[in-house]
């Protein structure tokens, strides 16, 4: 009996031997979407399997990656031509935003500002000028413009030696009083707001760059001469309106460059710490400004001086007399230009800006409650669905905005029927084109890829949140308007953007 139970034991092993191989065959057959291990994305829309799935499947097999799980994902495809919805995952839940809030507010603004609307920034009077004195005071009157930079206050100041000014008997006065004086938006982070992303809000700011990030100030380490000395710190623009904390000590150089930039909250003293080597390339970093009227007060101030006119007043803020005589104006770039850094580098500032100039504009008021109201009624009138929307700023950093990826692309379809949506485009990150002012925060997204400069769409991130939404051009010339909204996930959020770049290539190969 024995040897005829052996010979049973031995079938049964082969046998489920056979079974076992032929299951490893099967699995190995599946298209492998990621590898966790080295976070690297292995492509399953271009395998010639994949050619013969539907768009359905396609997109199915994406949605399978544990990289997702836990999270949500909204997402919606509709063919610009019709508006038709090709597809649709989750597209009806209500998810953030982020910075994709920044579409809203550049479609509202162009819809009731105009692409030609120009911010103003005033010098006035209430005295006269006699002689080579200006006897009163001198008035800097912000009306919004977050493009103001040193330069133009330098060009206030020449004007002022023009008209043979050299002495000011009165103050130099500061007035923001265009806009309310609520700095930030009812949700901004405590720990986003020393950063340039949460700078506060005030009809007069100044811009260090062309960047335009109002009311900041860059701040650059530069290596020392020698190890323990501490390193060079210098502002653009330069200003005793804040106070430097060099902390930054210089080591070897075979040593670590560990350098930390950072407002203490409440106030302008920004504190810089680490390490330098002394072959060490330099650091910058961009950070807010508390109070920022009060930050145009004094460069203004000091680039009077430093043209030759000398200032018997003081220095402070104030409102404008009605009767107040205007003696030199600057208006900003049309909109139409200043949409390319609002949405091109995601400026958060512009967007709040926009929000309280709409408000202004419509209701008198520079605020956020009339300006989210005028960008409320704006997008009904753009097909979307204001039971489904909520607005609380117009940047995108609150974490209480929310839209449905569905509302995002009817959103989009529309604008496309408007006399200003070539400007609206053309402010939309291109991606994979590499120069900054075009490709923007999609210039190392898909750059290597079919997605090359086949994607317009503007970019979203927060802490769990990362959006895509925009327009696609697909393999046969057909456009298609898309919107991945990723919320609540836990792992990088380049593997979500990895997730999102699969999406568009499954878009791009439609149909």
């Amino acid at each position: 009996m024995y040897p005829f139970n052996k010979m049973y034991v031995f079938i049964f092993v082969f046998l489920t031997s056979l079974l076992i191989s032929a299951l490893i065959i099967q699995i190995n057959d599946e298209p492998s979407i990621h590898k966790t291990e080295d976070k690297t994305v292995t492509s399953i829309v271009n395998t010639e399997e994949n050619k013969t799935l539907s768009l359905d499947e396609r997109m199915s097999r994406i949605l399978k990656d544990e990289r997702l799980n836990g999270s949500l994902m909204g997402i919606s495809i509709r063919k610009a031509d019709t508006g038709e919805e090709i597809y649709s995952h989750q597209g009806q839940i209500n998810l953030h935003p982020a910075s994709n809030m920044k579409i809203l507010t550049a479609a509202a603004a162009l819809e009731i500002l105009g692409e030609d609307y120009q911010f103003k920034t005033e010098i006035l009077t209430d005295g006269k000028i006699k002689g080579t004195t200006l006897q009163g005071n001198l008035f800097i009157k912000g009306m919004g413009d977050p493009t103001l930079l040193k330069k133009d206050l330098d060009t206030f100041a020449m004007k002022l030696k023009q008209e043979g000014v050299e002495q000011i008997e009165g103050d130099v006065i500061g007035d923001d009083s265009w806009y309310d004086d609520i700095r930030l938006s009812q949700d901004l982070n405590w720990s986003d707001e020393p950063s340039h992303t949460g700078a506060q809000v005030s009809a007069l700011t100044l811009s260090p760059n062309e960047d335009y990030d109002a009311g900041t100030i860059i701040v650059d380490v530069f290596p020392g001469n020698s190890i323990g000395e501490k390193a060079q710190i210098h502002t653009t623009p330069e200003t005793d309106y804040v106070k430097i904390v060099n902390n930054v000590k210089m080591v070897d150089a075979k040593g670590e460059k560990d350098i930390t930039i950072q407002r203490m909250h409440g106030t302008n003293s920004i504190v810089a710490e680490g390490t330098m080597p002394l072959d060490g390339t330099s650091e910058r970093a961009w950070s807010s400004i508390w109070e920022p009227t009060g930050y145009v007060v004094d460069v203004f101030h000091q680039v009077l001086e430093e043209n030759g006119i000398r200032i018997k007043g003081d220095k402070r803020v104030g409102i404008t007399p009605d009767a107040a005589k205007m003696l030199a104006e600057k208006e900003s770039m049309p909109l139409r230009e200043l949409l390319i850094p609002f949405m091109k580098l995601s400026n958060n500032g512009h967007g709040e800006v926009l929000v309280k100039e709409m408000g202004r504009v419509i209701h008198g008021e520079g605020s956020w409650e009339h300006g989210i109201s005028v960008i409320e009624k704006t997008i009904i009138q753009l097909g979307a669905n204001p039971e489904t929307i909520q607005i609380r700023d117009g940047s995108g950093m609150s974490h209480k905005n929310y839209i449905p990826a569905s509302e995002l692309t009817k959103i989009l379809y529309e604008a496309q029927k408007r006399g200003w949506f070539p400007s609206f485009e053309a402010s939309l990150p291109v991606a994979g084109a590499s120069e900054r002012m075009v490709g923007g925060t999609l210039r190392n997204r898909m750059a290597t890829g079919t997605g090359l400069e086949q994607v317009k769409a503007k970019t979203g991130t927060l802490s769990g949140v990362l959006t895509l939404s925009g327009y696609a051009t697909t393999k046969e010339g057909e456009t298609l308007i898309f919107s991945i909204l990723n919320n609540n996930y836990l792992t990088d959020q380049y593997e979500i953007a990895a997730i999102q770049d699969e999406i568009i290539s499954v878009i791009i190969s439609y149909p």
